[in-house]
């Protein structure tokens, strides 16, 4: 780009320029790129250049082009060009190193092991050191994760003339998600369906970045049918959709569901699960009225504990069946409404009710025997002799 179609890009520009200090925060457009130097139109009358080396990937391709968005940092002015940054690299010298402590520019910083509470960080030739709890936002399930990795850290304390640095990345990330939050606050709604990454796995859930934002996957909400562990269904950085159950802006709360993105088997229960079929099922769980037959992910029926014993009495379903046990098992009623099945074993059979014998024919004494009371006397008598 030569200096004329860079000035007709600013053509309609005053040469009044908004004051900015070092460090401040300007959303920016490309507007060129030339070899090494990225022209941006920042705004508020300020035009200024950015390094293009700051934007190019591992294999030298350039991020960017001509008409995107990007934030960058206010360096300072020289030569009547104002110098722009993502965040201040390798190459930095201390006094930058210093002005970014005071400026609050992010810098670029390489983790180079583990010590005692955190881990060790070169940045800018200078050694310096990022607790745990400033590393990242979420909890550090694996520190070898971050070993041998480059971050932008912001320089929370400097002293002894770059002797003492402590960083944070994680402040450089809150900054960015709350950007990102606040875009979202616009784009999301309850009920959508979403793109994310599991980004932690609790015993109650899961918790998935939507892009900015993590929201909880309640362990509830991960299958239709029962789940123990959260493991058995997701992993962390797996890729998910979800839906959106609820959004908290306030408290920061945002509820998702898997399951809802997936064909809910009752849906289809009628068609599989007629009754008087027969199918083969597994014990799932146990209570004192009867067992629970999982029949399918998401469908278990109801034995209950009148139907078990085969034919005898007892008193919990323990004692006829245990959990795991496999089994076939007759559909004896389905209520969709309700997502309940009635199941029976496949051998049972009603017990019928046993039909009234005619009573024993009475015989009535003759008068010659006596009575009834005569006879038993009479027996008394015959035991005393």
């Amino acid at each position: 780009m030569n200096n004329e179609t860079f000035a007709e890009l600013f053509q309609d520009k005053t040469a009044s320029r908004t004051t900015l200090q070092p460090g401040d925060r300007v959303d920016a457009t490309v507007v060129g790129i030339s070899g090494d130097t990225i022209f941006l139109d920042a705004g508020g009358k300020s035009e200024g250049i950015l390094n293009s080396a700051e934007l190019r990937n591992q294999a030298g391709e350039m991020s960017v082009a001509p008409g995107d968005r990007i934030q960058v940092f206010f360096l300072s002015s020289r030569g009547g060009e104002m110098l722009f940054t993502i965040r201040l690299g390798h190459q930095t010298s201390s006094s930058e190193l210093e002005e970014a402590f005071s400026s609050g520019i992010p810098v670029e910083g390489k983790v180079t092991g583990e010590v005692k509470g955190g881990f060790s960080v070169t940045v800018a030739g200078h050694r310096g050191f990022c607790p745990y709890s400033q590393m990242d936002i979420r909890r550090i399930e694996c520190t070898e994760d971050y070993l041998d990795k480059s971050f932008a850290f912001k320089v929370i304390e400097y002293g002894d003339q770059g002797r003492n640095i402590i960083l944070s990345a994680r402040a450089v990330l809150e900054e960015q998600r709350q950007q990102e939050r606040e875009q979202l606050k616009k784009q999301l709604h309850e009920g959508m369906q979403v793109k994310g990454t599991v980004s932690s796995i609790r015993e109650f859930g899961a918790f998935v970045d939507i892009g900015g934002v993590d929201g909880l996957i309640p362990i509830a909400e991960l299958a239709w049918g029962q789940t123990d562990r959260v493991e058995d269904v997701l992993s962390r950085d797996q890729q998910v959709e979800v839906i959106i159950k609820r959004l908290d802006w306030d408290n920061e709360r945002i509820s998702l569901s898997l399951r809802e993105t997936l064909e809910n088997p009752w849906d289809t229960v009628t068609q599989r699960y007629p009754a008087g079929s027969v199918h083969q099922g597994k014990v799932s769980r146990l209570t004192a009225f009867g067992a629970f037959v999982t029949l399918m992910p998401g469908v278990d029926g109801l034995l209950h504990i009148s139907k078990l014993g085969a034919g005898r009495r007892i008193h919990h379903p323990r004692e006829a069946l245990s959990i795991g046990q496999e089994l076939t098992v007759k559909i004896e009623s389905v209520d969709i409404s309700q997502k309940r099945l009635a199941l029976i074993p496949e051998d049972y059979s009603a017990k019928e009710p046993a039909v009234d014998e005619a009573p024993p024919p009475i015989h009535r004494e003759s008068p010659s025997m006596g009575t009834l009371g005569d006879l038993l006397q009479m027996q008394m008598k015959k035991k005393k002799k």
